[in-house]
């Protein structure tokens, strides 16, 4: 391995955790830790994970919650570690995402061949680096959205409405499906929320609200990207 590869690691149990950072730093890898699903989906986001570790019995949210959080907009390899071994289990977590699954107790070896397997096949895919439409840039990598080569500063909140909007052009995005990838489920704002951000995003990307190029409200949906 090229060393460049980043682990995340999600999984309740520290002993577990500690043993398997241990075993993907010792092929190479960089690992990331998370004792619950909202700690790693924050690491998640703020890292360019190249593979995820994922435990489905989480304190906080499940694993297949996570994985379906994932999913939406990121095509990074998922390999679930559990100790549920029925047959059922398996099937839903892979018909939801999961590209493998592994049963505790596990070999530490054979889960590192499992690990080097699932990139192979994805080629180590990750969501988009880089996202055009238009003259809009959006840089996930290093979370910058530019117009016409200018960057433009966005809060938090509007970055991630613009990533989730860019990540599949012409899908309409439900207010509660935005709510959802800016805050979390737990947040308790109103749906109605989002069209202040949306109005704010269209004032900074040049965008008319009355015929709008880039954020277009679909009347009693939500928006979508596009024209």
């Amino acid at each position: 391995m090229n060393g460049k590869e980043t682990v995340l690691v999600v999984d309740d149990e520290p002993k577990i955790l500690e043993l398997v950072k241990s075993y993907l730093e010792m092929h190479g890898f960089t690992a990331l830790r998370a004792q619950n699903g909202r700690e790693g989906l924050d690491l998640f986001e703020r890292n360019a994970v190249s593979l995820i570790l994922l435990d489905l019995m989480l304190p906080d949210l499940s694993g297949e919650d996570f994985c379906r959080k994932v999913r939406r907009n990121s095509d990074v390899p998922i390999i679930m570690i559990t100790a549920k071994a029925d047959e059922e289990s398996i099937i839903q977590g892979l018909a939801i995402g999961a590209d493998d699954y592994v049963c505790k107790p596990f070999s530490p070896r054979q889960l590192m061949a499992r690990v080097k397997a699932a990139l192979r096949r994805g080629g180590g895919k990750k969501a988009a680096a880089a996202i055009a439409c238009g003259d809009l840039f959006l840089d996930t990598e290093n979370r910058i959205l530019s117009r016409g080569g200018e960057p433009l500063l966005l809060t938090r909140d509007e970055y991630r409405i613009m990533a989730l909007l860019m990540s599949q052009r012409a899908k309409v995005f439900t207010r509660d499906e935005i709510l959802d990838a800016v805050k979390g489920d737990g947040y308790g704002g109103f749906d109605r929320s989002v069209d202040s951000h949306i109005k704010r995003l269209r004032a900074k990307i040049g965008d008319d609200p009355k015929t709008p190029k880039y954020i277009v409200t679909v009347y009693g949906m939500g928006y979508r990207l596009g024209p």
